[in-house]
C-alpha cells in the first residue's frame, strides 16, 4: 500500500472497534503491514478459478522496502492497479494474501503478532519471514510464460 505512515495519533487498537468502512483513511492505510505480497503479480486457474502468488513483483515494487515507489501515481505506470477499499474489498478477497490485515479483518480474524500495528515494529513483519524483502524478481525480468516457475506458497511467515 503506502510509504510508511505515522501512527502516532491513532486511536489505540482503532481495528478492535471499527468495521473497516468506518476507519478513517490513515486508519485504513496503517493496515498495511508493509509485506509487499499485494504487489506480487498473480495467477489465476481459469477453471477452478485458484489464485496462486509468484514472486514476480510490479515493475513499481522496492524489493528492499516492499512499498510501491510511486503509491501515489501509481496508476500512470500500472492502469490496472487495484484499488482496495472497503466498498471492494469483497470483490477483491480473491488476490489478496492470507496474511494481509485487510484480509483478515474482513473475515472477523485477529491482526497476527507480528503485525507492525500489534508489534510496533515496522521490521516484525520482515523478522517473521511474512515480507517478500529481498524475495522477488521484476516482471521485466521474466517472462510471462515462465510466471509459474515462481510460484510461492501462502501463508508465508508463522
Amino acid at each position: 500500500m503506502n510509504d510508511p505512515i505515522d501512527r502516532k495519533g491513532l486511536p489505540a487498537r482503532f481495528w478492535d472497534k471499527k468495521r473497516l468502512d468506518q476507519m478513517t483513511p490513515a486508519e485504513w492505510e496503517a493496515l498495511c503491514d508493509g509485506c509487499g505480497k499485494c504487489c506480487l503479480n498473480k495467477l489465476e486457474d481459469e477453471d477452478s478459478g485458484e489464485v496462486a502468488l509468484t514472486r514476480v513483483a510490479c515493475r513499481l515494487l522496492d524489493d528492499a522496502t516492499c512499498r510501491c515507489a510511486q503509491y501515489d501515481i501509481r496508476h500512470q505506470f500500472v492502469p490496472d492497479c487495484i484499488v482496495l477499499k472497503p466498498s471492494t474489498i469483497a470483490e477483491h478477497m480473491y488476490w489478496l494474501p492470507q496474511t494481509c490485515a485487510y484480509r483478515l479483518l474482513h473475515l472477523g480474524k485477529a491482526l497476527p503478532e507480528w503485525h507492525p500495528l500489534i508489534s510496533g515494529d515496522p521490521e516484525t513483519v520482515h523478522r517473521a519471514a511474512v515480507s517478500m524483502r529481498n524475495r522477488t524478481v521484476s516482471e521485466f525480468d521474466v517472462a510471462d510464460d515462465d510466471w509459474e516457475d515462481h510460484i510461492i506458497e501462502e501463508p508465508m511467515g508463522d
